[in-house]
């Protein structure tokens, strides 16, 4: 039986014969570097374009010591929030000349430092992580070998990575204070993954507007962070629900996935209870009743995190760290606010 000899890509090599030149003048003129006149050049662009000829990427990040290429991981990339930060990320990596990689570790810590032990293998320039899962100690192991690092919603010395935090706490407890001057005394909180630093800056925000009022939250439960943790928050505040007459959600996601079995069992909101979730994605506002929330500009985050990554991997770390704090949204599904 014949065989066709396997197809290789063409060389350097290849278009230096073509354009009648050297490979070290291909190089130059392919790389910007000059030296070739405009005839010369000419030739080494036509015959590259003729024979489809694409630089060894690899090759050069090993002469160059850099993939220009950077990493960013998120919990879970169903959950609007985080694809609204990777594209802020993609809007300033590309015309700084980096490919993004994105990377979904599906709410698992395991799999978390299973990917951030690849990119590394994968040679990538520099590394944004999105609310880590992993505790502190297998987190700061993690990202010790890695060039440069920005950590979204974790806090870490500026010798580890650069950060930028939501402040959670002090967004949180301004929502709670006026809803306890609307009246509200029984809170409860659906307080996503256990593992969520985030997660514990929410409950201190209820807790530090609670105590200044001589209250304590009545119902407290982890939950995953999406809709169907909204619905197993439901199942389990349903039967205690005359105890609770304000419901804060570690996200819009578990807000959402509580109305609806709420609903079906006649409790009004917000006339029997107060519903608050947080991040703002576009369903917050497209569901009736509307959800109040804590709007973070995702976006701008994504764009902010890749420039502080930028400074890292030039060696500029000036900038180590950014605090943001929410913007309370109040929609229907608390009171309205007077005036």
């Amino acid at each position: 039986m014949d065989m066709k000899p396997a197809l290789r890509s063409p060389t350097i090599t290849d278009v230096a014969e073509a354009a009648g030149v050297s490979p070290m003048t291909v190089s130059r003129v392919l790389n910007g570097r000059g030296g070739a006149g405009e005839e010369t050049r000419r030739r080494v662009l036509e015959a590259a374009q003729a024979l489809s000829y694409r630089p060894n990427a690899f090759a050069k990040s090993l002469k160059n010591d850099r993939s220009n290429t950077v990493g960013i991981v998120v919990p879970d990339i169903v959950n609007p929030f985080f694809p609204e930060i990777i594209r802020g990320a993609e809007l300033v990596a590309r015309p700084a000349g980096y490919t993004l990689l994105s990377c979904n570790v599906v709410e698992d810590p395991e799999r978390e430092e299973e990917v951030l032990g690849m990119l590394l293998d994968k040679r990538v320039d520099g590394l944004i992580i999105c609310s880590a899962r992993l505790d502190d100690e297998r987190l700061l192991r993690a990202i010790a070998p890695h060039r440069a690092v920005v950590l979204i919603n974790r806090a870490a010395a500026k010798r580890h990575a650069g950060t930028i935090e939501v402040d959670y706490r002090a967004g949180v407890d301004a929502v709670v204070t006026q809803l306890i001057a609307q009246g509200r005394r029984r809170f409860g909180f659906a307080a996503g993954p256990a593992a969520s630093q985030g997660g514990r800056k929410r409950r201190e925000g209820i807790e530090a507007a609670l105590a200044r009022h001589g209250l304590s939250l009545v119902f407290d439960l982890p939950c995953t962070p999406d809709l169907q943790g909204g619905a197993e928050i439901a199942a389990r505040l349903l039967p205690e629900i005359a105890q609770v007459d304000a419901m804060i959600c570690y996200n819009d996601l578990i807000a959402l996935g509580l109305m609806k079995p709420l609903e079906q069992a006649g409790i009004r909101v917000p006339e029997d209870i107060a519903l608050v979730g947080c991040d703002d994605i576009p369903a917050s506002d497209l569901v009736s009743p509307a959800l109040t929330t804590l709007r973070i500009a995702k976006q701008d985050l994504g764009e902010m995190a890749m420039r502080m990554l930028l400074d890292r991997i030039a060696g500029r770390n000036t900038q180590q760290g950014i605090v943001i704090e929410p913007d309370p949204i109040w929609r229907a599904t608390t009171p309205r606010l007077p005036g």
